[in-house]
């Protein structure tokens, strides 16, 4: 449970070797936060992560075997990881893929499962998530939305449909847990410099993982419902969501 001050002191991570999810939680560390739970895959670098987690001053922190893409096994180890660490704070879920355009056009298949991993994983785990919030009575979590699921362009439209669905559920989500103790905060970066862009040309009003983090974090002190990082993106996307299609594609093609 929150301390007296209000601040996070246990956070699960679903997507453990993220970069943004190191940065928040070794600022959440560097705070009162004691416990971190991480989980992922054995290839995510998680160990990484850890560690860097501990250095910052985390008392706990522990890896869990977590597939998006088994959802049958999601239920599961979100109440092993319940059951075993008592009241979770804070659920942080980052996890996903970027992909490509070109390859998800070449091989539909791979498009379905890059569906699978940024949405219905992330479906199924977010539920069972909010069953063990509700029971507990408090508790948030922060779902990774993206600026690319506002308004979907043609050169990642698979890769920003995923992140459109997936923020229109994390809205749903938060509205059907109002009044129980536990909320729902999106948070819709633009550009971020990770391990997952690298080597693309960064967009206008790019950003880093330590910044995302220091805005989810001011978020969840402000309890917001949605922010975006950086904050100045939320003005030009919110005239672009009323533009005409051909208009857009114009505007797109030059961003």
């Amino acid at each position: 449970m929150r301390d007296a001050l209000g601040e996070v002191q246990s956070v699960l991570v679903l997507g453990g070797g993220s970069d943004i999810g190191r940065a928040l939680c070794v600022r959440l560390a560097q705070g009162r936060c004691r416990t971190v739970i991480l989980a992922g895959r054995p290839e995510d670098d998680m160990e990484s992560v850890a560690a860097a987690v501990s250095a910052a001053g985390a008392e706990t922190v522990e890896l869990v075997h977590w597939e998006s893409t088994d959802p049958a096994s999601h239920a599961t180890v979100i109440d092993e990881v319940f059951d075993r660490f008592g009241d979770i704070d804070l659920v942080y879920v980052p996890a996903g893929i970027l992909g490509d355009q070109a390859a998800f056009e070449s091989d539909p298949t791979f498009a379905a499962k890059a569906v699978e991993i940024n949405f219905a994983g992330l479906v199924s785990s977010c539920l069972a998530v909010a069953a063990r919030l509700k029971a507990q009575g408090h508790g948030a979590i922060v779902v990774m939305s993206s600026v690319a699921g506002v308004r979907a362009r043609k050169d990642n439209f698979v890769y920003g449909s995923t992140k459109a669905g997936l923020d229109a559920f994390a809205q749903g989500l938060g509205d059907s847990l109002v009044g129980t103790g536990v909320r729902v905060m999106v948070v819709r970066p633009g550009f971020v410099h990770t391990k997952m862009t690298e080597g693309m040309d960064a967009a206008p009003f790019s950003t880093t993982p330590d910044k995302v983090a220091q805005v989810i974090v001011d978020g969840l002190a402000a309890g917001r419902e949605t922010v975006w990082a950086p904050g100045i993106l939320k003005f030009p996307f919110a005239g672009f969501r009323m533009l005409p299609r051909a208009v857009w594609r114009k505007v797109a093609e030059r961003g």
